[in-house]
């Protein structure tokens, strides 16, 4: 028989104003994810700076990789077991749950009192405990709000909840900017009153009202999908490392073997999935058309943007910057800043969006929004190096424009075409390519750029190198140094001549050490090099962005609800299971306001 979980009430008996404080406090928690995602980008130098621990060093690159990207990689690996979790035992509980682990961390990153290697492990070790946080956060803050709000007002919730999903990251490079220099605890500290807040006002307020879906763990499911999926985003962080007289680790045997057998472990999940009772990839949901495509699109958005970051601030810090006067070290700060007009456009443009998604439906705007986002990748190719920054800034506000016209209807579409008690695991799948996805692009964007670098750079760094009295054979040492470790002393601020030439650089006449470690040296030198995979990078972009716009029109307007079929697949195989009975759940059927009146139960 159905029975009210703990903590579990009907809409009706919480009033009118549940679905804004829901909406309010999600908001809140991934806004403190998303910027916790991306603040450590900018504030490297200090951090590593503070710990006493030179992060170009050989031995040092896996910190540096791991305090980049761990955060990622652990959230993308578990945000769909922790939707599963969602369904089966509330949604909110797990929500909470998240909230409370992402504060603790958020303390004890702030507390760090070591410095070394210690400190560096200690760093990685709590912001993967931190990308758990983030993961229970980011899996339920969606179907939270799907089942908050009625169908013609999902899309402005899931539009003001996604501007922070994205926004998030941006406004992250910012703080880090302007807190690291003062003091890299504040850089974690930061985070620590609002998640306490965040994680009293969630415990206090929030309640789970959606459909539960009482279940056995499927364990074949999440240990072969956590092991594939991790031995193939490892594989990507490696693969960007210099490997033997390579470049980048594409050629390492652990590289590939881990690449290899994270793909076959994967193949493995998805046939462990077909035969499982209650599978943690739900493969019934791929039947529903606007699931499908819609999650496609955003798969291949996430494929075109999440490296445009990256390579923007590169560009930035790299050469833009320091050619117009500003000193390596203040480029971090400045990059960051000179990316806000992309926030501004996308926080104009998600929310406004979401209104009209819920009016007209998801698939012109959703597609519309590619499109745009595509042709600004196609402004960028044909902006020189050295770009006017009036331009520039207006390429990056129609940039955030495009994105935000495809987000909220996207994820709108998406969350409203699952029966009720999928929704948890349906935004975990969603979250989960989305999350991978930004990884891979990663990983891809910055193979692009190094392998433009590599052809031409080491050339160029022998002739501007020698030209200045740097000996023939020094010169010719620094010039078959990997291009990444060049790449990462732009982006974490340093001057990257000073990095490459070290005790040499003592040796040199004053006037010639000041010209190579100036200004307009390295950027001169690199402009031609980065140039040639810069452009390759972004054809990559235009792509994914246009294959996103083609599965954007095929998932349809999104105002539909699941397929009969597929609703009595989930509702038998939940009775058959011995969960919910059939006959109490109507999943084919969840009406999106119908939950309003009554309440929804189930284990």
């Amino acid at each position: 028989m159905a029975r009210r979980g703990a903590g579990q009430m009907s809409l009706s008996e919480l009033g009118p104003r549940y679905k804004w404080i829901a909406l309010s406090n999600t908001t809140l928690g991934l806004l403190i994810a998303t910027i916790n995602s991306s603040i450590v980008l900018i504030a490297l130098p200090d951090i590593f700076k503070g710990i006493g621990i030179n992060p170009l060093d050989a031995g040092n690159t896996s910190y540096l990789l791991w305090l980049m990207m761990g955060f990622l990689v652990v959230t993308a690996v578990l945000v769909v077991t922790f939707g599963r979790l969602g369904d089966m035992y509330g949604r909110a509980r797990m929500y909470n749950l998240g909230f409370l682990i992402f504060t603790i961390s958020s303390i004890m990153l702030a507390v760090t009192w070591m410095s070394g290697d210690a400190a560096a492990l200690w760093l990685i070790a709590w912001r993967i405990v931190q990308g758990i946080g983030g993961a229970f956060l980011m899996a339920n803050s969606s179907a939270i709000l799907t089942d908050a709000f009625p169908a013609n007002q999902r899309g402005l919730a899931l539009g003001i909840n996604g501007i922070a999903a994205i926004a998030g990251s941006f406004l992250g490079l910012i703080i880090g900017g302007v807190l690291a220099p003062i003091h890299w605890h504040w850089v974690f500290l930061v985070s620590v009153p609002f998640g306490l807040v965040g994680t009293v006002w969630a415990y206090l307020k929030l309640h789970d009202t959606g459909v539960r879906q009482a279940a056995k763990m499927d364990w074949g499911g999440n240990i072969t999908f956590a092991v594939g999926l991790i031995a193939v985003l490892v594989a990507i962080t490696y693969g960007i490392q210099p490997y033997g007289g390579h470049s980048m680790g594409w050629t390492n045997p652990w590289v590939l073997g881990a690449l290899i057998g994270g793909v076959l472990v994967l193949a493995w999940f998805v046939a462990i999935e077909r035969r499982s009772a209650n599978p943690l990839f739900n493969l019934g949901l791929f039947r529903i058309k606007t699931f499908t495509w819609g999650n496609i699109a955003n798969l291949m958005a996430s494929l075109g943007r999440g490296g445009l970051q990256f390579i923007l601030i590169i560009w930035l810090q790299g050469i833009w910057l320091p050619q117009h006067g500003y000193s390596f070290e203040q480029t971090p700060l400045w990059a960051g800043i000179y990316m806000v007009p992309m926030t501004i456009g996308f926080l104009v443009a998600a929310p406004l969006s979401g209104v009209l998604s819920d009016r007209i439906g998801a698939r012109g705007l959703a597609t519309g929004g590619m499109i745009i986002t595509a042709a600004t990748f196609f402004a960028l190719t044909v902006l020189p190096v050295d770009f006017d920054y009036t331009v520039f800034a207006a390429i990056l506000v129609v940039n955030g424009i495009g994105m935000g016209m495809f987000s909220s209807p996207n994820r709108a579409a998406v969350m409203s075409s699952l029966p009720g008690n999928a929704r948890g695991v349906g935004a975990g799948m969603t979250a989960t390519f989305q999350n991978a996805a930004m990884v891979l692009s990663i990983g891809i964007f910055f193979s692009l750029i190094i392998a433009g670098l590599s052809t031409s750079l080491p050339g160029a760094l022998t002739t501007g190198l020698t030209a200045h009295g740097v000996p023939a054979s020094e010169a010719g040492q620094i010039a078959q140094l990997p291009a990444v470790a060049v790449l990462f002393a732009a982006f974490l601020g340093y001057n990257p001549v000073q990095q490459l030439l070290g005790p040499t650089l003592g040796q040199l006449p004053a006037d010639q050490a000041g010209f190579l470690t100036g200004r307009s040296f390295f950027p001169s030198l690199i402009t031609d090099p980065f140039a040639d995979g810069l452009h390759v990078a972004f054809w990559f972009a235009i792509v994914a962005c246009l294959v996103a716009a083609v599965a954007s029109w095929l998932a349809g307007s999104g105002t539909g609800h699941a397929p009969e079929s597929v609703g009595e697949e989930l509702a038998a195989t939940a009775s058959e299971a011995g969960t919910i009975p059939a006959d109490l759940v109507d999943v084919s059927r969840a009406d999106d306001g119908a939950t309003a009146g009554r309440s929804v139960t189930g284990g």
